[in-house]
């Protein structure tokens, strides 16, 4: 055993670097989660063999570039769709997602450093982590993507405490779990080895029971609203390709009206279903009524144009429902956009070799973020546009809470990847978070009705051409306590154990105050 550890710290780098790449087999659609058992403890056991606080932050940045490189790399699969213009960003993008998001890794193990003693370490390393996971959610507009409460969603038991204190109080849990077996690592003696085993064993059971309570008493019952989603699977090279638009617009109309079209209550389709602008395209705006039952409404992604002048205007990516008479009832514009996707950061500042690229990444403008959305006759709406589902208390109006959110997407970008399936389930702990129906369409992904529990109530999967007739759940959304408290639970809880790890650092005897 001595000798594999020699081995391991001999090379530290590679040793997370493995450990950083592993882990991210423990996120979805994989969850193999028993890595983690392996990946963390050896992480935190090299942090806190470390010879320098710079070395912890080199270990921290290995096993973070690894993680985050590969973690995200189906983000490279958009470049490929022009893969003759943009194929050679593919590995740009993938470097930088490592160089970038490793870094919020590699702080929390630096600091992590600083606690030698391993039990103030331990809960030092997990708490950083996890402060570090709520400041991606909004520092540069926020990427909080594969939060690692995430690789709970493999059973829906799992996932339901994201009620009480979010996907972040899930990420806090299942660090102090797989990071536990470090005592058993660090001295492997009866006690230690009981805490290795015993730590991990209570947090799950835990996280099992009140879950299975919380489903328990769930109610199963519908609503008499109907909803028809709509996911037409059209290839992402395909979707704005001229000769085919009307075609694609067809298709969307096709997949409406099929049988029983007329007791649907809505029929959505997803992000940019429309390649015309509805609201001043009146032919197509007409040729759109087909597709709406006659006491029904059509929700539908398009691009929308806002124009300032004859010769200026601003494009918004957004969401219209219209009833079966032509008339726009309702609106919203996507409030938070993608940077380098939907606008370019700093555009003006970019050097002369990279304007190319610029000039054809689109120039939203944003909307005024989450708002309720009145509906004759039916219950009120939110709405959510693609990525706006991962950012955790961001996507509801708190003031104007509505009855269930629809939430447009288009995963065709990424292909056959993890993405479409990590992107279902950000909008599943949302749901379970917010406690609310979530409808989501896509153009090509995965369509699914999300219960306020974060249970898939029905999908249409991924690349599958189709529609699913289903009734929204009769209590569709309820207050919880992270809709009323948000983030300060976790806060206040990551705040005591960092409190804690100093004061057992002071108090042990054993400290070495030097590295203080």
């Amino acid at each position: 055993m001595q000798q594999i550890k020699n081995k391991l710290l001999n090379h530290p780098y590679i040793t997370a670097f493995t450990c950083g790449l592993l882990a991210v087999g423990s996120l979805p659609p994989f969850y193999f989660f028993p890595l983690l058992f392996f990946t963390f403890p050896v992480l935190l056991w090299l942090v806190h063999n470390a010879k320098s606080g710079k070395q912890s932050f080199k270990i921290g940045y290995a096993f973070g570039f690894a993680f985050f490189a590969f973690g995200f790399s189906w983000i490279g699969n958009a470049l490929l769709i022009e893969a003759a213009t943009f194929g050679w960003l593919y590995p740009i993008a993938f470097l930088a997602s490592g160089f970038f998001f490793g870094l919020f890794i590699a702080l929390p193990t630096w600091l992590s450093f600083y606690f030698k003693n391993i039990i103030s370490q331990y809960l030092a390393f997990c708490s950083l982590w996890v402060l570090s996971e709520w400041i991606r959610s909004f520092i540069l507009t926020g990427f909080p993507w594969n939060l690692l409460g995430s690789v709970l969603a493999f059973h829906d038991f799992l996932i339901q405490f994201a009620s009480i204190g979010g996907t972040y109080i899930l990420s806090l849990l299942v660090l102090l779990s797989v990071s536990a077996p470090i005592f058993g690592i660090n001295l492997p003696n009866k006690k230690n080895i009981f805490i290795s085993i015993f730590t991990p064993l209570a947090i799950l059971s835990f996280l099992s029971f009140y879950g299975f309570l919380r489903l328990d008493n769930a109610s199963n019952e519908i609503s008499e609203t109907k909803i028809r989603l709509v996911q037409p699977a059209i290839p992402q090279s395909m979707k704005w390709n001229q000769a085919v638009l009307e075609d694609n617009f067809t298709d969307h109309i096709k997949l409406s009206q099929k049988k029983g079209m007329e007791d649907i209550d809505f029929i959505i389709w997803g992000e940019t279903a429309s390649p015309f602008p509805l609201d001043i395209d009146n032919y197509h705006l007409q040729n759109a009524r087909y597709a709406i039952p006659k006491k029904g409404y059509l929700i539908t992604g398009l691009v929308r144009y806002e124009f300032i002048n004859d010769k200026q205007y601003n494009t918004y990516n957004s969401l219209m429902i219209i009833d079966s008479q032509g008339r726009i009832v309702g609106q919203y514009d996507k409030s938070h956009l993608v940077p380098f996707g939907e606008y370019i950061p700093l555009r003006s500042w970019l050097p002369d070799w990279i304007r190319p690229v610029a000039n054809v990444i689109g120039t939203f403008k944003s909307g005024k973020g989450p708002q309720k959305i009145d509906i004759p006759r039916q219950p009120s709406l939110g709405a959510l546009i693609c990525y706006e589902t991962i950012f955790p208390h961001q996507i509801i109006d708190r003031n104007n809470r509505p009855q269930w959110i629809v939430n447009l997407t288009n995963d065709g970008w990424y292909g056959d990847s993890a993405g479409p399936y990590q992107h279902l389930v950000a909008a599943r702990l949302r749901a379970v978070e917010e406690g609310i129906t979530i409808a989501r369409a896509a153009n090509t992904g995965i369509s699914a009705l999300i219960s306020p529990y974060g249970k898939i109530l029905g999908q249409i999967p991924l690349n599958q051409k189709g529609n699913l007739d289903i009734n929204l759940p009769k209590n569709s959304e309820f207050s919880t306590f992270y809709t009323q408290n948000g983030n300060f639970l976790i806060l206040l809880i990551v705040s005591l154990l960092i409190s804690i790890a100093f004061l057992y650092l002071i108090v042990n005897k054993n400290t070495k105050f030097k590295h203080l």
